[in-house]
């Protein structure tokens, strides 16, 4: 290396000590919870080189999985990082103790995991989240008794089979058939037709030894829809069970460390005792019971076990995201291209404003991102039978936003390193393979936005009726009074305001929620029934889900920012926060389509996130190394990359 890149790498170096802000105390805001254990996985992680990955490139450490290993190297090796952290304790009590004990903890820990690897996190959260959490949900005492230890010290090892080959959003429609045999008091569960056949079942290809089948339960000819059973797919030595049918899913483009199979029942039994009966149970003679008459409400019962997988997948979702940034901005910060005069030095990547607008603003969205995952998780923590809807919406919109933004992000970040973006060791672009599957599972990002907008407008329509005031849980209360009036010249102090912010994203969603409710009832009146006016009505239920995301997103950063003192980190936040409302209305087309901006105002807004990705270039190093993500948990690229690729490190 020559001595000028020597320099620069050394100023790099030496300016991280010289912060204007406390990035321990920015992390603490940005993890929300648990900083220590996350610490603790690192080390561990870390401490074991050999399994975890970690080598040395240049003068720098780094870990990461080999994605260049074939299906089955990732799978086997998936799995026995599985077990070692269980050897080291890494998942003690996370089925046996209290929730509000070990739920922070667990997400974190998790969290952890799908930064270093997408198949490690996808794979715990299978056993742990959806089958452990489907028998701790719709399990009664001797489910809980029988199954929650074993799977906590994987004794066996479980998945969760709801999706089919014919069915995924639709899970009211799934084919798989469950009857009831009153002679032997067993069930009997088959899978009709092709179409049933329970496909992408994460575990089942190899590792799974029992299996949550969600299927329609039909007793004495009459079907009482989809209930859950827990059945045993492979003995002790993994060998598959009589009347059962396993098979690969294959090579897929990302996440080959998860063994996804599919599943034939036929004429499959089960003992009576294996219906996860906290909803509804059959009595030993064969009679349905179940204190939950309605229908809907039976069903939305049964997909509780889903809400905790949507609330880390947000999570997890930021975490690559932090990842990515923390490589391309880095990088940015070393790499040099083209000078702005005749022989004059060449330009850092990050003092180009192409270059800062292309990432701050994403920067930013991820802290308003990661403090709105905290605020899901606070609720989920919090959660009542009573709330349960209210965590349904919240969990389906932040899902979206945060999956859909950690590849947005992903693809900028891939872009913005140019082709060093195509070595797997740089991590980026393997990411966005890895977790591309995130955007359509645990839900379709498109039918959960439609859930979020239908349940805004149930419960609009529902206080108009009724003549009482809207959600405050939803966060609608601001239409009890009358809509905002924005100014009609936008200043940068106006632009900035707490004030203005609010009152624009309220204005947005309040008008888009009352529009909603008007085009649905004009279609109606037309004679088309609710399911077919919601689907005539897509597109203004999109503008919504997303107008609602948007605002609770910002309160929850507003939230954070409210509870920090005066002084230098609240000065970033404020930056921050206003980089986010400023991008997320210039990137919205509905501000422009709906009038609640004039053309000239929108002119504004593009200026001032430029003004302030100009304020917060100077932070931007601060700003990424408060993501906690570890350094050995980045790349080459993001250090001394010329070092890394020197001919003596060949």
């Amino acid at each position: 290396m020559d001595n000028a890149h020597r320099a620069m790498f050394r100023t790099q170096v030496l300016t991280q000590g010289l912060f204007e802000f406390d990035t321990k105390e920015m992390r603490k805001l940005v993890d929300g919870d648990h900083v220590e254990e996350r610490d603790w996985l690192y080390r561990l992680m870390n401490g074991n080189p050999e399994l975890f990955g970690v080598k040395q490139r240049g003068d720098k450490m780094f870990a990461s999985p080999d994605y260049n290993q074939s299906m089955e190297q990732q799978r086997e090796i998936t799995m026995k990082r599985i077990m070692y952290m269980s050897k080291q304790g890494t998942f003690d009590g996370w089925l046996t103790l209290p929730a509000h004990e070990i739920d922070l903890k667990k997400f974190a820990l998790l969290e952890l995991c799908a930064a270093f690897d997408h198949s490690l996190a996808i794979k715990i959260g299978v056993h742990f989240l959806l089958w452990g959490g489907a028998i701790q949900f719709l399990g009664t005492k001797r489910h809980h008794d029988k199954w929650l230890e074993v799977t906590e010290k994987y004794l066996i090892i479980g998945c969760f089979a709801m999706t089919e080959l014919g069915h995924g959003s639709n899970v009211r429609g799934i084919e798989t058939v469950t009857t009831y045999d009153s002679s032997t008091e067993e069930f009997v569960i088959n899978t009709p037709c092709e179409s049933a056949q329970k496909y992408w079942i994460g575990g089942a290809a190899i590792h799974a030894t029992h299996t949550v089948v969600f299927s329609q339960l039909e007793i004495n000819g009459k079907r009482e829809g989809v209930h859950a059973f827990i059945a045993q797919i492979r003995d002790a030595n993994g060998n598959v069970c009589p009347h059962v049918h396993v098979a690969d899913c294959g090579n897929k483009i990302g996440l080959n460390g998860v063994d996804n199979g599919r599943i034939w029942f036929h004429n499959f039994r089960i003992p009576r005792e294996n219906l996860l009966n906290s909803v509804a149970d059959v009595s030993s003679a064969g009679h349905y019971i179940s204190s939950i008459k309605d229908p809907d409400q039976r069903f939305a019962a049964f997909m509780a076990p889903l809400v905790s997988g949507r609330v880390t997948l947000g999570s997890g979702a930021m975490y690559s995201t932090k990842v990515g940034l923390g490589i391309a901005i880095r990088y940015s910060l070393t790499r040099r291209a083209f000078s702005l005069a005749t022989n004059g030095p060449e330009v850092l990547l990050l003092d180009y404003p192409s270059h800062q607008r292309r990432l701050l603003p994403l920067l930013a969205k991820t802290y308003a991102y990661s403090f709105a995952s905290n605020f899901l998780k606070m609720l989920y923590l919090k959660r009542t039978p009573e709330s349960n809807k209210i965590i349904h919406v919240y969990s389906s919109a932040f899902k979206a936003t945060l999956t859909w933004h950690n590849m947005t992000t992903l693809q900028e970040c891939r872009e913005a390193i140019g082709g060093q973006g195509l070595k797997t060791e740089n991590r980026v672009g393997q990411l966005r393979s890895e977790f591309d599957v995130q955007s359509t599972f645990e839900g379709d990002n498109n039918v959960l936005m439609q859930q979020v907008s239908k349940a805004l407008l149930s419960e609009f329509l529902s206080a108009k009726k009724r003549n009482r005031p809207l959600s405050r849980e939803l966060g609608l209360e601001h239409m009890d009074n009358s809509s905002p009036v924005i100014p009609s010249q936008l200043t940068s102090s106006i632009l900035r305001s707490t004030q203005f912010q609010t009152d624009i994203l309220c204005l947005r969603e309040g008008d888009l929620l009352k529009r909603f409710a008007e085009e649905v009832s004009h279609y109606q009146a037309q004679g088309l029934g609710k399911e077919h006016t919601l689907t005539v009505t897509y597109q203004i239920a999109e503008d919504l889900g997303k107008a609602f995301s948007d605002l609770e997103i910002f309160r929850s950063f507003v939230e954070v920012e409210a509870n920090v003192s005066a002084g230098d980190l609240k000065n970033i936040l404020g930056l921050l926060r206003s980089l986010y409302v400023m991008i997320t209305i210039e990137e919205n087309v509905s501000f422009l389509r709906y009038g609640y901006l004039s053309t000239a105002n929108a002119a504004a807004v593009r200026k001032e996130v430029a003004k302030l990705c100009a304020e917060l270039r100077p932070h931007a190093l601060a700003l990424v190394s408060s993501l906690g993500i570890d350094d050995t948990f980045l790349s080459p690229l993001a250090f001394n990359w010329i070092e890394a690729n020197s001919w003596s490190a060949v």
